[in-house]
């Protein structure tokens, strides 16, 4: 394909864009409420965890149906998912029952994301992976920084169910959108090219995408940390409301989605490797100043700092992915695999953030965030210096190797 598909890519940017607005809406009152029902670190860290778990569960299913059977049957189902699950929030009163509802939320994310960016992958001109995947990460990132406020606002106004079901009616948008104008699963680019599909040691072993993981794993480590723990920061020693944590959660997220298309117009342009590092380092100095941030207006700085980071070293990241999942003819798997590095590290970042903060103290659950995401740059460089070190940058693609 040659040009890229522009309804295609709208209608999954928007419909994206309004589901993750939704989730957003919720994902900063989550540990509050929690740490009000009497749940301490390790417990606030179950509840975002066992999203992850059940997502890493099922995410190698999901992406390689897709490449199979099509897009957008999970796509459309997936998100009508999402939003019947929403009203399972208003009915869960316990800890139990929120990690109940929050695994159960988490099957039905492996049918969204790495579905979704696959399906972007697929109709994405080759030689602009960075800009096309840059420009679609936008709607990520500027719906979860939306969202929180929204959150806030409507937490402090009108309640805690409210917010639930406007998660609920976000998502429901997103899933007409795609439901109605997507096209035909029969005209998806991967059912029409009908090719075999690569079993999974053959991914596994490749160490390109070992590197890809590795940092993948590593930066949404310290997602889970800032998430999970930013917010009981804010609400336990600085007093602030609902609505202050979701401007501070909300401005981390829209720094890094600003940064989306720009970085990833460059990535296509200069040494994306380089550019992942750069962005690396950025976060895990971020998740140290944690530690000496005395008031509102300091976490304000290390969250952009935090954001810089990530709108630096997503967009390349990214782009190496598409690169790698067409040459591999395995878009779907290749995207499922990122989003399972993704999936365990919210996992680990709200579980190990919660054993620090529970053993030694809140701030500290920051700094084991740092050096999570340094493990992940030295992991990113090693396992990916025969790859993805070479003449800046991937435009010429090599062939495949196999």
């Amino acid at each position: 394909m040659t040009q890229l598909d522009r309804k295609i890519f709208a209608t999954l940017f928007f419909a994206l864009f309004s589901t993750l607005t939704g989730v957003g809406i919720v994902v900063p009152l989550l540990p509050v409420y929690a740490h009000q029902l009497g749940a301490g670190g390790f417990a606030i860290g179950l509840i975002f965890g066992a999203f992850s778990l059940s997502r890493t569960l099922f995410l190698p299913i999901f992406g390689k149906w897709s490449d199979q059977r099509g897009r957008k049957p999970f796509i459309v189902t997936g998100l009508l998912a999402y939003a019947l699950i929403s009203g399972l929030f208003m009915l869960a009163d316990s800890i139990e029952s929120l990690i109940a509802v929050r695994f159960i939320q988490g099957i039905a994310s492996a049918m969204i994301m790495p579905v979704v960016q696959a399906y972007v992958g697929d109709i994405t001109p080759e030689g602009s992976e960075g800009l096309s995947m840059g420009a679609f990460n936008m709607s990520v990132f500027f719906g979860l920084s939306a969202g929180p406020v929204l959150g806030g606002l409507i937490r402090d106004g009108f309640g805690l169910d409210t917010a639930f079901a406007a998660m609920g009616m976000m998502t429901l948008a997103g899933c007409a959108l795609c439901a109605f104008i997507l096209p035909p699963t029969r005209e998806e680019q991967t059912v029409l090219n009908q090719r075999a599909i690569l079993p999974w040691r053959v991914l596994l072993r490749d160490p390109e995408i070992g590197a890809l993981f590795s940092f993948r794993f590593a930066y949404t480590s310290s997602i889970g940390v800032v998430w999970s723990f930013m917010p009981v920061l804010a609400s336990v020693t600085f007093s602030l409301s609902s609505s202050a944590t979701g401007v501070l959660v909300m401005l981390g997220v829209f720094v890094s989605g600003s940064l989306q298309a720009p970085m990833g117009w460059l990535a296509d342009r200069v040494h994306r490797g380089a550019m992942v590092i750069c962005g690396g380092l950025i976060v895990a100095l971020s998740l140290l100043l944690f530690q000496w941030a005395g008031h509102f207006w300091h976490l304000l700085g290390v969250i952009v700092l935090f954001g810089i980071g990530g709108g630096l070293s997503m967009p390349p990241l990214m782009a190496m992915a598409v690169s790698k999942g067409s040459r591999a003819d395995a878009m779907g798997s290749v995207m499922a695999l990122l989003t399972m590095a993704h999936s365990l590290g919210m996992l680990a970042g709200s579980l190990l953030g919660g054993w620090m903060m529970d053993a030694v103290d809140l701030r500290h659950a920051f700094s084991l965030g740092a050096f999570v995401m340094l493990a992940g740059i030295a992991g990113f460089a090693f396992l990916g210096k025969t790859y993805l070190f070479k003449a800046p940058p991937e435009q010429t693609i090599p062939p495949r190797r196999w």
